[in-house]
């Protein structure tokens, strides 16, 4: 697809007809001022001092994210819309509990500026599905298991 420049003169049309490939000098692709060569090389770079601010192991990194929104998504575009109501964020300051995957952390990148991410810390290890119910989440972004007292066997008070 050839260029069209300003005026219209014999020259122009012959490039919008195609016979000859003429370019105007001050016409600038604007794909030129964007590649990545004019990216500072250190954004491409792994990022580990990151790592160690925010106090994450790039080699295990955590299974779960625990997401807040705390802005609102009035006057943001509708995909940003779209992405906090697929995300379950609709209300704000309610914690919602996501999985570490990449189509998660897709989403997550458009409305970085909507919520706060924190990994999900288990102190006492995966709790077993029967003390799910019993669970909650600290300030801290921990998951902490209630142990509530059973009830013994009888069997066991008789001897």
């Amino acid at each position: 697809m050839s260029v069209v420049c300003r005026s219209f003169n014999p020259v122009s049309v012959k490039i919008l007809t195609g016979a000859t490939l003429l370019r105007c000098p001050w016409f600038v692709p604007l794909r030129n001022k964007f590649t990545k060569s004019r990216i500072p090389q250190e954004i491409f770079e792994k990022r580990s001092i990151e790592h160690e601010k925010y106090g994450g192991d790039p080699d295990q990194p955590h299974k779960l994210h625990i997401v807040t929104r705390v802005k609102s998504a009035m006057r943001r575009p509708y995909w940003e819309k779209k992405m906090v109501k697929d995300l379950g964020l609709e209300k704000a300051h309610v914690p919602v509990i996501h999985k570490n995957t990449p189509s998660v952390n897709n989403q997550l990148k458009f409305i970085k500026h909507l919520v706060r991410i924190q990994p999900l810390k288990t102190p006492h290890g995966m709790p077993a599905e029967e003390d799910m119910a019993d669970t909650y989440i600290n300030s801290k972004g921990e998951l902490i298991v209630r142990h509530l007292l059973r009830p013994i066997d009888p069997k066991a008070i008789e001897s």
